[in-house]
């Protein structure tokens, strides 16, 4: 199968089955969500949502995150995976916007990139969900399941190669949501031990699957 209909049958089904692709994460805001995204970065979404739930309630704009101390800020995500970076990055990324940005969260990759904890992935989440920006976040989900289909070769290393292949490919109107599908995709069925081949409903055009039932014939043809 070429490429170009791997990537017209990947939009053409999810468009249709999954119009409406957005974060897990919960937010009311801009600024709650980049501080979401960035305790993110190797959790759940599940654990993150619980500790927000609170941390916003004490913390609910830039000023309270600029003005706290790691004492006081640690214990409210303690239970998020590397906590003692994550405090400082939250206090530093709270006095950059202020003093910086106005107390506004920025709108450009470029601008984002600045604050303390905010890499290319979060950057793009933000620019993406926020403001429908096309810009791909590559995470561990959304690197492996675009190789899996077919999407990017093999052979791309690095998230930005990705990256770079699924912006040429997916039209710029559908790249906000083809984050997300990738994403819920390898969140729920393309697991990365052990992806549910037979609850898909993609596998007709999934490169993986068809690599994987070619070796199957061949190992029972020589059996």
């Amino acid at each position: 199968m070429l490429k170009k209909e791997r990537y017209n049958n990947f939009i053409n089904h999810f468009e249709e089955n999954m119009p409406i692709a957005e974060t897990e994460l919960s937010y009311e805001n801009p600024f709650q969500l980049l501080v979401a995204v960035v305790l993110s970065a190797q959790c759940t979404d599940k654990r993150v949502n619980i500790v927000t739930k609170t941390l916003f309630q004490h913390f609910p704009t830039a000023e309270h995150l600029a003005a706290t101390t790691f004492e006081e800020l640690f214990p409210y995500i303690r239970s998020i995976s590397y906590p003692n970076n994550k405090t400082k990055h939250l206090i530093g990324l709270g006095k950059m916007l202020v003093n910086d940005f106005n107390s506004e969260v920025p709108s450009t990759v470029e601008e984002l990139v600045r604050l303390p904890g905010v890499g290319r992935k979060t950057a793009n989440v933000i620019t993406s969900v926020v403001w429908n920006q096309p810009n791909m976040a590559v995470d561990t989900h959304v690197f492996r399941v675009s190789k899996r289909l077919g999407l990017v070769p093999l052979n791309a290393k690095t998230p930005l190669e990705v990256e770079k292949q699924l912006i040429k490919n997916i039209p710029s109107q559908y790249v906000h949501k083809a984050h997300h599908w990738l994403i819920l995709h390898g969140r729920y069925v393309c697991l990365a031990r052990k992806p549910k081949c037979e609850e898909c409903t993609i596998t007709h055009f999934c490169r993986f699957f068809e690599k994987s039932n070619k070796l199957k014939i061949s190992t029972s043809k020589t059996e």
